[in-house]
């Protein structure tokens, strides 16, 4: 007797082994139906798979979040199926399941175009309006070959040499199209109605630049339509918002060919940089941190000892001088730990708290930059904190009030926190993993805020929290992190007196906040859609006037602005242009100014301002003095 235990206790028998669908059948139909795969003993298995013993079972459905990804996957098959009726002597790769989505790349001979794309997906649509079932087999390794020599499946074939261990292997059939893959998948294609081919993109052979170029199919899928149609609103509300268009559009920054992978920041952009870099600048000085400077280039040597050139060489820009050769820094850690070397450090030193505002470069493949979100050169509101075993949680728990604030500071309020723990590789003590992960959960426990356990993410040498936002759009993103590391303090001597007279090594915080500033100031355009709050605003006020009879009047209040706030002067443009008013601030709304003042001939006898805010809205008419103040008001409260 087989004994079946679902996940609310309750038990099923069956006198022989039986197939999770059969399962689903016996409890009723309705689940029957909506059945994608299970998961038994917490493994995720076909609704054909057998069980043969006692086991633990969970039905999976498109409510679950397994089911999703089932569907994303089996939709990427499905892709797989429909360009090879239309393009038969196209070869098929690789299509696996994305955030919110999958892809597949392909080799053709020629590129695909977006016609080719609307008729891969109207065939896609045909397909699954057949309500065909996807067969599993599991096929020895020589019918494998076999089978995907007679197709001439040259990029199947390549897989299989990279599995030499697999005598067998796990083949899907949509109808006469076969694919590879370890599954599970939908059993039937009735469950692969809500979904969209989105983009195409160039790939290379197992991302290797070195290899041939292939074809990238992107596509989407959800549970329903309902999902499907929110998700598609999502994405056309973000390439609005996209960083690149707005960076163009409000002139904040542009890239260049000559330097790939690198911004070139104009006026108006590189004031809101300055604008993120004072604002962390000030929360270094008021948290205990001492901002220090760490050269670009660092001998070859230092990266051995730290263990960065044997693991991170490739992504690392190189050059020789004098028969010495040298890297640019990727990271800013061993600069500071070289810094904390110079002079023996006591334990009434520490903690000891170091920021830097460090540039790094790292050699990005091509294919992977994004706009200012991934790129080569960054800079990163680095910070590192030298501290005991007995200091950790407190350092922790502080870090995390601050990263709040800051964040709250940026408007994000929605955090997500994650704790990576050990991985099964990994140096130390049982007990040392034990004392630092315990550290950061209570640090957490102490914030009193909800957090995730990331089993085995962590670092081979400590574990980390890490703190993800969602912007306006729902989208998250990773941003800022505190690491704990015993290692690189141990790799180059790093050594304080304790208070037994003893020397001993310091614990390591490696901790960011923003992380990158290219990465986070295209993030706030994105989040904000170019409309960055009044502290921020590369241009916080445009002066216009409306006929050249107040030009004089709209200087005076240009200088007056600038001069109002002595220690954070408020950026204000001035616009006499021969134009028309409306023209002039329809420009200026454009621009996403927050506010717009105009001055006729009534406000200059007057000795007001008509202001108009953002969003035209109609603020009145109002003395210059108290413009200032509701304006001083929103900036101090970074509104």
């Amino acid at each position: 007797m087989i004994h079946i235990t679902l996940p609310d206790g309750s038990q099923r028998e069956f006198d022989h082994p039986v197939s999770v669908a059969d399962i689903a059948t016996s409890i009723g139909p309705g689940l029957a139906k909506n059945t994608v795969a299970g998961k038994v003993d917490g493994r995720l298995v076909d609704a054909s798979d057998v069980i043969d013993h006692d086991a633990k079972l969970q039905i999976i459905t498109p409510k679950d979040e397994e089911g999703v990804e089932i569907i994303r996957h089996s939709c990427a098959h499905l892709v797989g199926h429909a360009v090879k009726q239309l393009f038969p002597h196209a070869k098929m790769v690789i299509g696996p399941v994305i955030d919110e989505g999958f892809y597949y790349d392909i080799s053709f001979e020629r590129p695909f175009t977006n016609e080719d794309l609307a008729a891969i997906e109207t065939r896609m649509k045909e397909l699954i309006a057949k309500d065909y079932d996807v067969i599993k087999r599991i096929t020895p390794r020589d019918e494998v070959i076999r089978i995907f020599k007679e197709r001439g499946e040259d990029y199947k074939l390549r897989l299989v040499e990279d599995m030499p261990n697999e005598a067998a292997m796990g083949l899907y059939f949509h109808e006469e199209y076969v694919d590879m893959c370890r599954g599970p998948h939908v059993p039937n294609t009735r469950f692969l109605k809500a979904f969209k081919l989105t983009k195409l993109a160039g790939a290379y052979w197992r991302g290797d630049s070195r290899n041939e170029q292939l074809q990238r199919i992107y596509g989407t899928a959800w549970a329903d339509k309902k999902q499907l149609d929110a998700y598609i609103q999502r994405i056309e509300e973000a390439e609005k918002r996209d960083h690149r268009k707005l960076g163009k559009e409000l002139d904040l920054f542009h890239q260049d060919e000559h330097s790939p992978g690198t911004v070139f920041w104009h006026p108006k952009g590189w004031t809101v940089w300055q604008q993120v870099e004072q604002y962390m600048r000030r929360v270094y000085q008021d948290n205990g941190y001492q901002e220090v400077k760490g050269p670009q280039i660092l001998d070859k040597t230092l990266w051995e000892k730290t263990g960065h050139w044997d693991k991170y060489r490739e992504n690392m820009f190189t050059t020789d001088s004098e028969k010495r050769e040298y890297a640019l820094k990727p990271m800013n850690c061993p600069g500071h730990l070289l810094i904390f070397n110079q002079g023996m450090k006591s334990y009434r030193d520490l903690p000891l708290r170091y920021g830097e505002f460090g540039q790094c470069h790292r050699n990005e493949p091509s294919g992977g930059l994004h706009g200012i979100m991934r790129v080569r050169a960054f800079t990163q509101d680095d910070g590192h904190i030298f501290c005991t075993e007995d200091q950790l949680q407190q350092e922790v728990q502080h870090f995390t009030q601050l990263l709040q604030a800051v964040y709250r500071d940026f408007g994000f309020s929605d955090i997500i926190y994650k704790v990576a723990t050990r991985p099964e590789k990994r140096i130390g003590t049982e007990e040392s993993w034990d004392k630092a992960e315990g550290a950061l959960i209570e640090s957490l426990k102490a914030a009193g805020v909800e957090y995730r356990i990331a089993e085995g993410d962590g670092a081979f040498y400590g574990p980390k929290l890490e703190y993800t936002l969602r912007d306006a759009l729902g989208r998250e993103w990773q941003c800022g992190t505190i690491q704990v590391d015993p290692s690189m303090p141990e790799r180059l001597d790093a050594e304080y007196v304790g208070e037994d007279g003893a020397r001993h090594r310091p614990l390591m915080l490696h901790r960011a906040i923003v992380g990158s500033l290219e990465r986070f100031i295209g993030i706030l355009i994105e989040h904000y859609a170019g409309a960055m709050p009044v502290w921020l605003a590369p241009e916080q006020v445009s002066v216009l006037n409306i006929t050249d009879a107040q030009a004089d009047y709209c200087r005076e209040i240009v200088a007056k602005l600038q001069k109002a706030l002595p220690h954070n002067p408020i950026r204000a443009s001035l616009d006499l242009r021969n134009e028309k008013i409306t023209y002039k601030i329809r420009e200026h709304a454009m621009q996403k100014v927050p506010f717009i003042l105009v001055a006729g001939d009534k406000e200059k006898a007057a000795g007001t301002v008509a202001v108009r805010g953002r969003g035209n809205q109609d603020l009145g008419v109002m003395p210059l003095e108290q413009f200032i103040t509701l304006l001083s008001e929103k900036i101090n409260n970074k509104e």
